[in-house]
């Protein structure tokens, strides 16, 4: 119990701490709001690192853009083309919601930075200054100087300038011609045949994609794409681009020779960062801003971040620029955990994408190469009818799953990404499959008939399932065990 004569003291010491508490806390929210942190760029990148400086500090967070004043979902643009939704749709963000959260929002374009100055020169004419800068400039469709591809009704497909462009060009028009695979060239396919646009479709490979996919998923992809009545044109290669007398798209030219009329072109032949502004600006870059794994470019106090910054050491497998939508997201969330004072190396994970090509999903988690690399082995498994395959790389020696590829069923994430991260075998991943199905309720199931291939193929095999679909029905399993 405390003394008597004791409490002046006491009570001088606790009213002393209080003052100093608040003292320091209005020092540092002072401090806090007088670091003014600008990121160029309002892409997913960007945006993940404004909310995320914004959750854990009282900085100024200034977002400059050009593209749109508002934060937009890039991957809905398609659906606004094919009537699905309307642009306002495509944000997750009610436009009360920067103002609310303290985030300036700058609809303007980066001229130059002047990094002795830390100041940003817009076009407009107007300067803004900086503590620190995040560059998340995103990236431009190629172009591979092709004759005739600057003329009108010819683009790409990645800003919402692009979008409405493509909405202005095609409103007449009867033949398009795409050229380059991927999934930006499947996905305006699928655009211009919901318009009754017939389509020309170039790639250069032997199958579609089959610089990223195997033999058999690339022809299977190839072959669906043609039965949504898309010419595809394997081995193939854009020659020249013709304008019409009013400087429009009349036509193509293919290196077989062959003359394709047409009113609209769309290239694309992947994207590339946006950099052109960094020039003279001490700024090293090479394809991209040139980082660290920290995201820190050879200026102190500048970040680079998302589609326009390139690793100086690529993790293993992967490319310098990584132009993926979550990886881009990471790479926000990572910055801003550095920037208030928790300094984070980018740490993406096990690789896993999703897309569709037309009405199949796609997802791929690992590893899985065109080509079988030394020491792996492959299971492969597809209906003999519709459009849905799965694919396993293992280790031979260990059974380890390296990857995962499937299309037509869905996989949950959370199940592939442990299974790989654990080491799980070949065996093992198939017996438990059934967790990882989260098709829609009543969908077929084909586990069985999978397993069932693998035991045909591999003597001394006896594999059974072991579970049963959904991740509820082990959370079941799990609860009766602790009774």
């Amino acid at each position: 119990m405390l003394k008597p004569f004791l409490y002046p003291c006491y009570l001088f010491i606790k009213c002393a701490a209080y003052v100093f508490q608040h003292i320091f806390v209005i020092f540092h929210n002072h401090c806090s709001t007088r670091m003014h942190i600008v990121i160029i760029g309002n892409g997913i990148s960007g945006i993940t690192a404004a909310r995320h400086i914004r959750k854990q500090s009282d900085f100024r967070i200034t977002v400059i853009s050009k593209e749109s004043e508002y934060f937009f979902s890039r991957t809905a643009l398609m659906y606004v083309y094919m009537g699905h939704m309307k642009f306002e749709h495509t944000k997750p963000y009610e436009d009360w919601f920067w103002k609310k959260n303290r985030i300036e929002l700058l609809f303007d374009e980066v001229k130059s930075i002047s990094k002795a100055q830390q100041t940003l020169l817009l076009t407009s004419g107007g300067t803004v200054s900086f503590d620190l800068l995040i560059i998340a400039s995103g990236s431009k469709p190629n172009k591979f100087g092709w004759p005739g591809q600057d003329i009108i009704g010819v683009q790409g497909l990645y800003s919402k300038q692009d979008l409405e462009n493509m909405q202005q060009l095609t409103s007449d028009a009867k033949h398009a011609v795409i050229v380059g695979g991927g999934l930006i060239g499947v996905e305006m396919a699928e655009m211009l045949a919901s318009r009754n646009i017939k389509v020309t479709f170039l790639i250069r490979e032997k199958n579609f994609w089959d610089g990223v996919l195997p033999k058999e998923e690339a022809m299977m992809i190839g072959s669906h794409i043609r039965d949504h009545h898309i010419d595809l044109r394997t081995e193939t290669n854009l020659v020249e681009i013709c304008p019409d007398t009013n400087g429009k798209v009349k036509s193509i030219t293919t290196d077989k020779g062959d003359i394709v009329e047409c009113q609209f072109v769309g290239l694309t032949v992947g994207v590339s960062p946006v950099i052109d502004f960094l020039k003279d600006s001490g700024i090293e870059c090479n394809r991209g801003v040139l980082v660290n794994e920290y995201l820190e470019t050879n200026v102190t106090g500048i970040f680079a971040i998302g589609d326009c910054a390139e690793f100086r050491t690529p993790l293993p497998n992967r490319k310098p620029v990584e132009q993926v939508w979550y990886t881009g997201r990471m790479m926000g969330e990572t910055i801003a955990k550095t920037i208030c004072n928790k300094r984070s190396v980018y740490n993406p994970g096990i690789w896993f994408n999703a897309a569709k090509f037309f009405d199949i999903e796609y997802q791929t988690y690992g590893w899985v190469f065109p080509n079988l690399k030394e020491g792996e082995q492959a299971f492969y498994w597809q209906h003999p009818v519709e459009k849905i395959s799965l694919r396993i790389h293992f280790n031979k020696q260990s059974r380890a799953v390296n990857g995962i590829n499937v299309f037509g069923i869905r996989l949950r994430h959370e199940s592939c990404d442990k299974w790989i991260h654990e080491g799980r075998s070949i065996e093992f991943v198939l017996e438990h499959l059934p967790e990882a199905n989260f098709d829609p309720e009543y969908y077929r199931q084909y586990e069985s008939q999978i397993i069932q291939k693998f035991n045909r193929e591999n003597s001394g095999a006896n594999l059974s399932l072991k579970s049963k679909r959904g991740l509820w029905q082990k959370k079941i399993r799990i609860m009766k065990s602790k009774f």
